[in-house]
């Protein structure tokens, strides 16, 4: 299924929702070859966004997506399944990202009921993110099948921390897109059915041609990359790379992040021009600032 990159929000001087370079952002990851898009993840800082400023980032990212006939995701849904599955019935997207329930530590039979419910209730079919370090709810291999056969269920994002055993024997029984960036490679590699990766909003070419080939030096090149951005908060040093780059008018984030610090966003430019990347304002600024 291909690279899909959750997007990233960018912000103008000011400290708004930077649109026009949202849309250049949404079009220049297509052009590379991504597949699809996500709007709303945590990579784009949702948290921090008003609803005004989630419906821009929603109809932008959207309308993006149809105009070049890729895949449109949005982050969805929350813990609470009722008003959950309110926000789900009026989603206009290709499939909605929702997360196990965070905070709460339901049981896995709780875990199942609500997505059983989110499923009946949405109008796009979901891909549950299995992120345990976050939710604090881990999924046993057995739960994560049972979750998989809900009708309306189309996938998972899986981000668990490592590749374990529950991992290896799941990749080729249920579709899973790899979404810890350091281990998309191998994950890949062992027959994932794509991956949802923030770092892929650099060396997104490269990372479309992993896909594909499964070549071990450029997955480790692109996993060093993936772990340079990752150094700090994400998506701190993803936001200062691009800025560097120009594909962003600043690399502002909002609270209680923290701009990446230049050790971080030079080590991550440098893991760029060692991962086969060929746009030339990248060798460029790493002869500024290496």
């Amino acid at each position: 299924m291909g690279i899909h990159v959750p997007l990233i929000t960018p912000f103008d001087a000011d400290g708004r929702v930077d649109a026009a370079a949202l849309e250049r952002l949404a079009h220049d990851v297509l052009d590379d070859g991504a597949e699809g898009l996500v709007a709303l993840g945590t990579t784009a800082e949702v948290a921090t966004l008003d609803e005004a400023e989630k419906e821009l980032v929603r109809e932008i990212v959207g309308r993006v997506c149809r105009e070049r006939g890729a895949r449109f995701t949005v982050g969805a849904g929350g813990a609470d399944t009722r008003r959950a599955a309110e926000e789900l019935r009026a989603l206009d997207a290709d499939a909605a990202l929702v997360t196990v329930p965070a905070f709460v530590r339901p049981s896995e039979d709780g875990v199942v009921a609500h997505f059983e419910a989110l499923a009946e209730a949405s109008a796009a079919p979901l891909v549950v993110y299995n992120i345990p370090y976050r939710t604090g709810r881990t999924l046993s291999a057995d739960t994560v099948r049972r979750i998989a056969a809900i009708p309306g269920v189309i996938g998972f994002k899986h981000a668990v921390g490592g590749i374990d055993q529950d991992t290896v024997l799941l990749v080729r029984e249920v579709p899973l897109y790899a979404g810890d960036d350091v281990f998309a490679p191998a994950l890949l590699a062992l027959g994932a059915a794509g991956a949802i990766l923030a770092s892929a909003h650099l060396a997104t070419a490269q990372w479309v041609e992993l896909a594909r080939s499964h070549d071990p030096a450029r997955g480790h090149a692109l996993a060093r990359l993936a772990a340079a951005c990752f150094a700090e908060p994400n998506p701190t040093v993803t936001k200062a790379v691009l800025h560097a780059q120009g594909r962003i008018p600043t690399p502002a984030v909002r609270l209680p992040l923290l701009p990446a610090g230049r050790p971080a966003v030079e080590t991550a430019l440098r893991a760029l021009a060692a991962s086969g990347d060929t746009r030339d304002r990248t060798y460029a600024l790493i002869g500024e600032t290496g």
